[in-house]
């Protein structure tokens, strides 16, 4: 039960890229909208409703649902009016089969009628059985529905949805649709809302954020969108995911190069080094284009870190392909990459083309990569000792902080620094200045005294939101309300490999 007699609970779990993580901001601001609130860290489903934002691109995605739901299964037996809903990918892609392997859930809903939530929540427990809505086409975009953001400081901002890609590993075109990209004023007038509202740092987010304005007529409207945002006035840092090499142009790099508060860091998913590869990927790059785009950033943006995603085994990699993926990740020199082991995506190209790779090959090959990777990642770090920084602070990104008697937060470039914990009180949202003294393959040390603390507006909200009522006035009576909160909220995010 709630800790707040007569409030009901809500528990949303959520799996997959940062869209879903922006997706479940928004059911979360629906369900508070309607009257419901955040049940206890560590409930683990004892909530009057549990919503599970799902994701489709890992081969034992349903399992893992299943697995969970059946968890539910006798709790909810116990708890007479407790409901449970699926969205996203998954629910997208599966639909009727949901509840037909689960009968005990209440609500399937679908990718592009997340809005929908509190209604079809209602209307199952007026009509007493399963109610399933999957739109096929967006309603409307997450961005200007209800949120509560995770954090006070930092916002999602989405500027599209979909995508416009065929990549044979991927099924998220199939279940996000074809991209749609919002109104540039309407990203402004949210960023500003924002930033209005204490956030100092904003991530643009798309399924392929850099080909914004591929739906407007606009080639260059993501360049603009950047130096748009370098406009706003305590908009501090500017970071977007995830680009796409094929729409990468000379004017994204100039603009962030140009644009102050666009942060000096890259996150651009190569997947396979190898030329044939990429082509059995039907990713519209090779490896020289690739390595021509980091070349170029570097070159701008002297300090810049830069990121990747990879996979290892795709189906008819060769020893010679690996090779040549190892042969981007050394001349390309990543501060960190995300590597995966391909494994079938249900319902993608790739899932039924020949020559899939033994799992002990693509095990021996993932851990050679992870190796050469983690070198590369350490040798990079150590070019950051000596450095000055200024580093926002963080909540929750140092999990021995209370031990070591330490903060974390982001570096400019996005990499995690640990600092001394300075005698001056320091909130999350506030900039402290470090010299690095220590590097290892993750993480920056500053272990000397802290230089200067800067109290920031995004400090005072973070402040302001842990002094608040942790709950709601009201509980939900007859059918919930649904509309655009004032101010407009924040908006994961492309899927690059997932």
């Amino acid at each position: 039960m709630s800790e707040v007699e007569g409030l009901k609970t809500y528990e949303v779990r959520t799996y997959g890229c940062q869209m879903n993580v922006h997706d479940s901001e928004r059911l979360s601001g629906l369900l508070e909208g309607a009257g419901y609130v955040r049940a206890p860290e560590g409930s683990d489903g004892d909530a009057d409703v549990v919503v599970f934002n799902t994701c489709a691109v890992r081969e034992n995605a349903d399992n893992k649902l299943y697995g969970n739901l059946g968890r539910l299964a006798p709790m909810k037996t116990k708890r007479p009016g407790m409901q449970i809903a699926v969205g996203g990918c998954l629910a997208q892609k599966d639909r009727d089969t949901i509840v037909q392997r689960a009968p005990w859930v209440d609500v399937v809903f679908g990718t592009h009628n997340i809005g929908k939530l509190p209604v079809l929540l209602e209307r199952a427990r007026i009509q007493e059985e399963a109610q399933v809505e999957i739109a096929e086409s967006l309603e409307a975009f997450p961005s200007t529905l209800p949120t509560r953001r995770e954090s006070a400081y930092a916002a999602w901002v989405s500027i599209s949805v979909g995508c416009n890609n065929t990549c044979t590993f991927c099924i998220v075109p199939a279940l996000r649709g074809k991209e749609k990209d919002r109104r540039p004023g309407d990203i402004l007038a949210e960023v500003e809302a924002l930033v209005a509202e204490g956030v100092s740092e904003i991530t643009l987010l798309g399924q392929n954020v850099n080909a914004y304005g591929s739906d407007i007529g606009d080639r260059e409207a993501f360049s603009k969108l950047l130096r748009a945002c370098g406009t706003i006035e305590g908009l501090e840092r500017v970071r977007f995911t995830s680009p796409h090499p094929r729409d990468f142009t000379d004017d994204v790099i100039a603009a962030m190069a140009e644009t102050p508060n666009v942060m000096p860091q890259l996150h651009m998913p190569l997947q396979s080094g190898s030329d044939t590869v990429l082509k059995a990927m039907r990713r519209s790059y090779r490896q020289e284009r690739f390595l021509g785009i980091i070349e170029k950033v570097r070159a701008a943006i002297p300090h810049a870190a830069i990121s990747t995603d990879i996979i290892v085994g795709f189906p008819g990699e060769t020893e010679e392909d690996f090779e040549q993926t190892m042969h981007a990740v050394r001349e390309a020199r990543f501060a960190n990459a995300f590597t995966f082991q391909y494994s079938k995506r249900p319902g993608t190209p790739a899932a039924t083309m020949e020559g899939q790779i033994p799992k002990e090959v693509v095990q021996a090959r993932y851990e050679r990569l992870v190796a050469l990777q983690e070198e590369i990642s350490w040798e990079e770090n150590k070019k950051q000792v000596g450095r000055t920084l200024e580093v926002m602070v963080a909540e929750g990104e140092g999990r021995k902080d209370g031990s070591t008697h330490r903060l974390s937060g982001r570096a400019p470039d996005n990499r995690l620094v640990h600092f001394t914990k300075p005698e001056q009180d320091v909130r999350p949202g506030d900039v402290v200045t470090v010299e690095i003294t220590y590097a290892a393959p993750h993480h920056l040390l500053a272990e000397g005294p802290t230089n200067a603390v800067r109290r920031t507006r995004a400090g005072d909200a973070w402040e302001k939101r842990n002094a608040a009522p942790a709950q709601p006035a009201g509980v939900m009576l007859g059918l919930p309300k649904i509309g655009v909160p004032e101010p407009l909220p924040a908006a994961t995010g492309g899927c690059s490999v997932v």
